[in-house]
């Protein structure tokens, strides 16, 4: 087998460059790459490629396979191959030229496109921003017809303007060759130059990119790799897109050519945040902007860039969340991720010479067979579960070495044998901790108010509180600080403000331009389901900070993804993914030491009953808090116990049993007085839906005692005021869950993007 294969390496003209500075691919990732694509030629589905992988500093792999040229005459593909990069046009010079002009103040992303072109401000595009064209969600068609682009750019555009909406802007993605285009139209009529020219002058110049453009020399079109031919004749470097080709070779869309080096060149400085040797195309600032994630229906995109979408079938599976990419229909694509410092090039002519061949899975196979290489771990798996901080110093700590670090953790910050997270740190070859930030409840989990700023008597170092006179961190706080880690035990609830105070660092942390690395860990009460009603517009708080459900069923690493995407923050987000964790764990089923993650958390019952109990505080209720049995019980002066008791019995709420209870807390509402209520048994968690438990009591309370209760005050938590009346009427509790139905299942849609333990 290795006899034949190396034949056909032979045969197929396998060339190789691997500078003498870089990490080269190990033998066997390398080899298996060379088997990968050579099988893919054997099986037809593409004539040749070049690939190449490497990092901001260097090139690890770089390799050219097969045929740039099958018919008229056999012609071996080389590294210095000119391909039609079809729509890697898009990111590459469409929309990083947007953003260089965003970066000179001379375009705005959410300012509407009719400002630049006014002729759009018409039949319902006149709201259509350019982050929305950016991102596929400009509700523009994909396509117009042909004849629109024989006649220059302005009757394109015109036609374009007078064209059929998909959707109203902002409602839905839509992949559309048509919305970039009129970014190309934008680019020429603010700079004043063609978008060849511009991103000639802009980028290819600067950085020495000198084989990328459009319409290729003659001398570039002599190493041009063929596509399909066009009016029966081959013509090396002519754009194989249609409309690009009527519009001259040049459109926003496609017809930018390029070589594996160019390309090379431009993932270093994306990778280097604008950076070329002693230069800059672009400031760090609108680099992390132009790679930040924004959730769009159905899918996640950065400006100009795929992150997860039904078009990332070439992304491959163990790039970080972080990693853009874009491919082109010819056969190409370019992936390029932050976190884990890789780039991965792929360019073939797969359409050469009749159409037919398909490249996306195997370009997908190559990414990951890189980051398996240079990223051992990424895969890793363990039968018992490791946290982040497990992972992290079972690494080495590896990737903080060399960082100066505030860690943001309180007691729940701990390994698996029970050290705290800011000692690991602290004794971490190579790592500065310099600061330590505390959310609620302060460093100890333990302080049931607001906590001033302290010092921890194990290091010395200061404790910053983010839960007393300010939820965010000072400059002075941060100051020295080039990373922040991020390791605290989530509820698993929309209103448990750790993932608040998880926010406000990221944004922080964007704003400054710093490393932020969440050490993840469990949810607690679980990661399949999700219940509750979707936090509604205009109802946001510290407490209650995002739209989520009460019952988001996602990990802190999770919601940093989604955070990240829904603001735009564009964070240096890195996120330490356990290992062996099953979503359908409770955390008492992992055999990880439990931590109480606040003082009137204790358990895992109690975590789940507080997505339900938790719902009702905000009212004049007693939830068990100054009591052994923190939101077990429920109960006030003014309720009889027994009424409640047997309401709950008979609501057809599953597992779960109620029993009158009297209880008198010793803090918290009602100190000091004797509450009448309920204790709350659990006796099927996975059958137990404590939002719909939650909402059972408000209707059974408000029955009791609707005089004495203030049923109003629930909105505090249930976030929607739609529900809150709809419990004040006395509605059934069925017709109150319906109210958010809609709202939920598109919540799980959604959240299945950034779910990391599938």
């Amino acid at each position: 087998m290795r006899r034949l294969l190396a034949s056909l390496l032979v045969v197929l003209g396998l060339l190789g460059a691997s500078p003498a500075h870089a990490q080269s691919l190990p033998p066997e990732a390398a080899g298996a790459i060379d088997r990968a694509v050579v099988a893919a030629i054997c099986e037809s589905k593409l004539p040749g490629a070049v690939v190449a992988v490497g990092r901001r500093d260097s090139v690890s792999f770089a390799r050219a396979y097969g045929y740039k040229a099958l018919t008229p005459v056999r012609a071996p593909m080389a590294i210095d191959t000119v391909f039609d990069l079809a729509s890697l046009t898009k990111p590459l010079a469409t929309a990083t030229s947007v953003m260089v002009l965003v970066d000179e103040g001379k375009l705005a992303l959410d300012d509407p496109a009719s400002k630049y072109l006014p002729e759009l401000a018409v039949a319902g595009k006149d709201t259509i921003t350019l982050r929305q064209l950016l991102t596929h969600t400009s509700g523009l068609a994909v396509d117009t017809p042909y004849s629109d682009y024989a006649s220059g750019p302005d009757v394109a555009l015109r036609n374009i303007a007078l064209s059929r909406m998909r959707a109203a802007p902002g409602q839905a993605y839509s992949y559309s060759d048509v919305g970039f285009f009129v970014l190309g139209e934008i680019v020429r009529r603010v700079s004043g130059q063609s978008l060849d020219a511009f991103s000639k002058a802009r980028l290819w110049d600067p950085l020495g990119m000198r084989d990328t453009g459009f319409l290729p020399s003659a001398e570039q079109r002599a190493r041009a790799a063929l596509t399909e031919p066009f009016d029966g004749a081959w013509m090396p470097g002519v754009v194989h897109d249609p409309r690009a080709r009527l519009a001259g070779g040049v459109a926003g869309h496609a017809g930018l050519f390029g070589t594996a080096q160019d390309l090379v060149t431009y993932a270093q400085t994306m990778l280097s945040e604008g950076r070329h040797g002693e230069g800059r195309v672009l400031s760090a600032a609108v680099v992390r902007a132009m790679m930040a994630p924004h959730d769009v229906p159905g899918a996640v995109r950065a400006l100009g860039w795929d992150v997860r979408s039904a078009h990332s079938t070439n992304r491959g599976t163990l790039l970080s969340p972080r990693a853009v990419g874009h491919g082109g229909y010819t056969g190409t694509s370019l992936w390029i991720d932050p976190e884990k410092d890789l780039f991965v090039v792929f360019l073939s002519n797969r359409v050469h010479p009749d159409g037919k061949g398909a490249v996306n899975p195997l370009a997908g196979r190559i990414a990951d067979l890189a980051v398996g290489a240079l990223h051992p771990d990424a895969g890793g798996s363990s039968q018992a579960v490791l946290t982040g901080i497990d992972v992290l110093a079972d690494e080495g700590f590896a990737r903080l070495r060399g960082a100066h670090v505030a860690v943001v953790t309180n007691a729940s910050g701990r390994s698996r044998t029970g050290t705290r997270t800011i000692d690991l740190l602290r004794a971490a070859p190579g790592v500065t901790l310099t600061a330590i930030f505390a959310p609620e409840h302060g460093l100890g989990s333990d302080v049931d108010a607001r906590v001033g700023d302290a010092r921890d008597a194990s290091t010395g170092l200061p404790v910053y509180s983010l839960y007393g006179e300010r939820f965010d961190p000072t400059p002075e706080s941060l100051a020295g600080v080039d990373t922040i880690v991020f390791d605290i035990q989530d509820a698993g609830s929309r209103y448990f403000t750790y993932s608040s105070t998880l926010k406000h660092m990221m944004q922080a942390a964007a704003a400054r331009g710093l490393r932020f690395v969440v050490l993840d860990r469990p949810n607690p009460i679980g990661g399949v389901e999700v219940a509750g009603p979707v936090l509604a517009e205009g109802h946001a708080s510290f407490v209650n900070h995002h739209a989520l459900p009460v019952r988001h069923g996602m990990t802190m690493g999770e919601l940093a993804m989604l955070f990240d995407a829904d603001l735009h923050l564009g964070t240096k987000l890195e996120v330490v993914a356990m290992r062996g964790w099953r979503r359908a764990s409770f955390y008492d089923e992992t055999r990880l030491p439990w931590t109480n993650p606040s003082p009137n958390l204790r358990s895992v019952d109690e975590a789940l009953l507080y997505d339900g109990v938790g719902l009702l505080e905000g009212t004049n209720l007693a939830v068990g808090r100054g009591t052994e049995t923190p939101f077990e019980v429920v109960g006030a002066p003014f309720l009889d116990g027994d009424g409640l008791a047997a309401a709950m019995q008979s609501s057809g709420v599953r597992g779960a049993t109620f029993a009158p209870v009297t209880f008198t807390p010793t803090s918290s509402r009602h100190r000091g007085k004797a509450c009448s209520g309920v204790r709350i048994t659990i006796t099927d968690r996975r059958a137990l839906d404590p939002v719909e438990m939650g909402l059972a009591l408000a209707l059974a309370i408000h029955r009791l005692s609707p005089s004495e209760w203030r049923v109003a005050d629930l909105d505090g938590l249930v976030g929607d005021k739609g529900v809150v009346a709809a419990v004040a009427a006395g509605a059934p509790l069925p017709s109150i869950e319906a109210m958010w139905k809609d709202k939920l299942a598109a919540f799980r849609v959604k959240r299945d993007k950034y779910l990391l333990y599938k």
